[in-house]
This record gives C-alpha cells, structure tokens and sequence, in this order.
C-alpha cells in the first residue's frame, strides 16, 4: 500500500491536481462524477491511492476474465460483473459489501462519458440494500482538484437525495463540460423505476 499511496500522490502532483477528500468509511459506494473523459478514472484511482485505499470498481466479465489484462485489470481493483443480470448484480454487489470490512466501490453513475438524460440507479440500489453510505466523489478541471465529500446515507426519499447530490455536482466542472449532464434517475419520472428502486416490485 505505501507504494500506490506513494504513486498516487506523485502522479498527481506531477499533474498539477490536489485531493480534497474526506475521510472514507470502511465500507461504502464512491461515486465518480461528472463522468467526462477517460482521465476521470485515473485522476479517482489515484486519489484513493494518495490517501492509502484502494477502491474498487466494476468491468464487464469478459474483460475481466481475459488471459493477462483481465489479472492486470483485477489486480488494479476490477470486480468482473455480468451486466445481463442488472438485479443479480446488484444482490452480489450487496452481499459483498455486507460481508465486508473494507471495501469501496466506485461507480461512475453516469454510465457513459457521453451525455445522458439519466444516470444509472445501480448505485442507489446497492447502497439501500447493503445499508452503505455514498460519498460523492468528483473532479473539478475548474481547480485541478480531486476527491470526495463526507459518507452520506440515502434516505430512500428519492427527489430528497437527488436534489442533494443535484446541487452538489451543480459546482463541479468535468474535464470536458460539454459532455457534462445534470445527475437525475428515471425514478424520479417513472413510477415503475421508482417502484423496483424502493424494493416495492420485482420487476
């Protein structure tokens, strides 16, 4: 670990960018916003690096499992997921998490570094059933910074929790801004993703 801290700090401080994190709990969902280039992975991998973590992070199953990159990818912290199984998926995530003691998985919400009418509830999801906190994460290109904000637990009040992390990321700008989208659920307008979010159907 005092080797990736060490590289984590010098690539970001050959990269001109600071951390401004607060401290992470034991276990808990990081999210990654704004999503806008590829940078924002590495500025994110490398700032939990620089304050001695290691998150970790969903690739497709494929990718994963591939020969030498999927060990390289995996040894990085890449959890292989099959994403054709949206709901199994977020029940092994859970199950995970709640037989953790140290585990933080980022998660990018967005989806896409394109802009989205929506981000993905996965994240939502997880953090109810698990009972975990969400710290938002971000990087800012307007001050060269990267990192997260204190634990927050979701309160299930779904437009409460959104306007929250809405007015949050309403100050941070992406590496690329016009790829930038307002962070929004379909629950919010739809009253079957709202019900399958909330655990109140099985579809």
């Amino acid at each position: 670990m005092k080797i990736r801290r060490f590289i984590g700090k010098t690539f970001l401080k050959l990269r001109g960018w600071n951390v401004d994190a607060a401290k992470l709990p034991a276990v808990g969902i990081l999210l990654g916003a704004p999503h806008t280039s590829n940078w924002d992975a590495i500025f994110f991998l490398a700032s939990t690096w620089s304050e001695g973590r290691s998150a970790r992070f969903l690739i497709k199953d494929s990718l994963g499992n591939a020969p030498i990159l999927g060990a390289l990818i995996r040894a990085l912290g890449g959890i292989p997921v099959t994403r054709s199984s949206a709901e199994g998926m977020v029940t092994d995530l859970a199950n995970k998490m709640q037989s953790s003691d140290d585990l933080i998985l980022a998660i990018t919400p967005k989806g896409t570094r394109s802009q989205r009418k929506y981000w993905k509830s996965g994240f939502y999801k997880i953090a109810q059933t698990a009972g975990v906190p969400v710290q938002l994460g971000f990087v800012d290109s307007s001050t060269k910074t990267v990192g997260w904000a204190e634990a927050y637990y979701l309160s299930g009040n779904i437009e409460e929790d959104m306007e929250k992390i809405r007015a949050f990321y309403a100050t941070k700008t992406g590496i690329r801004p016009e790829l930038a989208s307002v962070p929004r659920l379909r629950a919010e307008d739809d009253d079957d993703a709202r019900a399958y979010l909330l655990g109140k159907s099985d579809a």
